[in-house]
């Protein structure tokens, strides 16, 4: 009973503070009230950090939420009290000051979890363990969101400087990889990733997969392979099983991949079947049942976001239109919704009118498509990794649009 009254009230809250005078604007470009009416789709937008700052949801398949609350990152602007910059083509993602917060969804209201003092890395919840993990150098910690403990849980080795990327269905696995010196090199010699991603594709390097027992601080190598192994996630219902992708160009490689940690069986997830097939930014859904991707057969040219039986093979895919294609995707548990986040028109659609937050319907095997949010005053240089709230009202995202970095929701109903 008591899930069922918060449920509904993080949905009065959010349709709440001033309902009937919400004014109908365009979309960024300026600087906007707490909440509004797009003026392009008709539906709600509201900002859920109201805190000065660089505030920034987390990557698209990183689950943010602890029942009704939500962990984001905060950042101190570097010339605090600025005027808005609307033109900045950078965001602020490694400036000073960067921490966890945790967020509301009920009030608004936001509590700080994390006062480092160095940069930290790692956007990994354990709604299970109430716990949020982050790592600072070679060491990885964990904050309590209810007590607001912090304690280390793991320092890696000398020889083998990991990164954590995941925690397991049952709390009791942290899962990342780690990366030779050879590559490490690439990345300093350089930096911008039109220059290293084709380098480090080629060079063929090692990577090692690797859990960290939580309770123990067991470090476990679960797999090694010259391929540049990445995008570690663990299954949200299985503790066992770690999806993980083949990274590099992405017509070159057949991307997606499970392995089960305890009989190290391996599983490709998708074959291509054509000269510039392109499948990736993969994600598990929220039963662990199927893996879903953006599938372009050939690359550029048709567009569809698909998705993989973990244990069959079997494969299902959606036809999206050249305007609706997004650089992430992501669903509701039922999935009978998808959203996408857009892209800009130097993005692989080439769509001219391409920025939108965008709500999809499966009907047969295609989308149907449904605008939000007209983002086409955002930079997409910050992809707005799109998350649907727990109670499946809202679509949660990230945008620069009003000349810094913030953390938005916006009504899948209209009004």
């Amino acid at each position: 009973m008591r899930i069922i009254k918060c449920m509904f009230l993080s949905i009065a809250i959010l349709r709440s503070a001033g309902i009937n005078a919400q004014p109908v604007m365009e979309t960024g470009g300026q600087k906007m009230p707490d909440e509004w009416i797009d003026k392009s789709t008709g539906h709600k937008v509201m900002r859920l950090t109201r805190k000065e700052g660089s505030s920034m949801s987390f990557y698209f398949h990183n689950n943010p939420f602890i029942g009704n609350k939500m962990v984001f990152y905060n950042s101190r602007l570097e010339q605090p009290g600025a005027v808005t910059d609307m033109k900045r083509e950078t965001y602020n993602l490694n400036i000073k000051d960067r921490q966890l917060y945790l967020l509301d969804l009920n009030t608004l209201a936001i509590e700080q979890l994390t006062h480092q003092s160095m940069p930290m890395s790692g956007e990994i919840v354990s709604a299970k363990r109430k716990e949020v993990f982050f790592q600072v150098k070679d060491s990885v910690f964990s904050v309590n969101v209810e007590t607001k403990a912090q304690r280390l849980v793991f320092v890696f080795p000398e020889g083998f400087k990991g990164d954590i990327t995941t925690v397991n269905a049952d709390g009791t696995l942290l899962g990342g990889a780690k990366g030779s010196d050879a590559e490490k090199e690439i990345y300093t010699k350089y930096p911008a990733k039109s220059d290293f991603f084709t380098r480090i594709y080629e060079a063929h390097l090692p990577r090692t997969l690797f859990t960290i027992d939580i309770r123990n601080g067991t470090l476990t190598k679960i797999f090694t392979d010259s391929a540049w192994l990445n995008h570690v996630q663990f299954s949200p219902r299985d503790p066992s099983l770690l999806m993980f992708c083949h990274e590099g160009p992405w017509h070159k490689v057949d991307r997606i991949w499970t392995i089960d940690i305890q009989t190290k069986k391996i599983m490709l997830m998708h074959k291509r079947t054509m000269d510039m097939e392109i499948a990736g930014h993969e994600w598990l859904s929220a039963d662990g049942k199927r893996i879903w991707f953006d599938l372009q057969q050939p690359r550029g040219e048709h567009f569809f976001v698909a998705g993989t039986d973990v244990k069959t093979g079997k494969e299902i895919k959606y036809k999206v239109n050249r305007s609706d294609w997004s650089v992430h995707y992501n669903n509701t548990p039922d999935e009978k919704l998808f959203a996408g986040d857009g892209g800009d028109p130097g993005a692989v659609a080439k769509a001219p009118d391409g920025q939108w937050i965008n709500l999809f319907t499966p009907n047969g095997d295609t989308f149907i498509t449904e605008k939000l949010v007209n983002m086409k005053h955002h930079r997409y240089k910050l992809e707005p990794n799109v998350h649907f709230s727990p109670d499946g009202k809202w679509v949660i995202f990230r945008a620069n649009f009003e000349g810094s970095e913030n953390v938005y929701a916006v009504e899948v109903e209209k009004h």
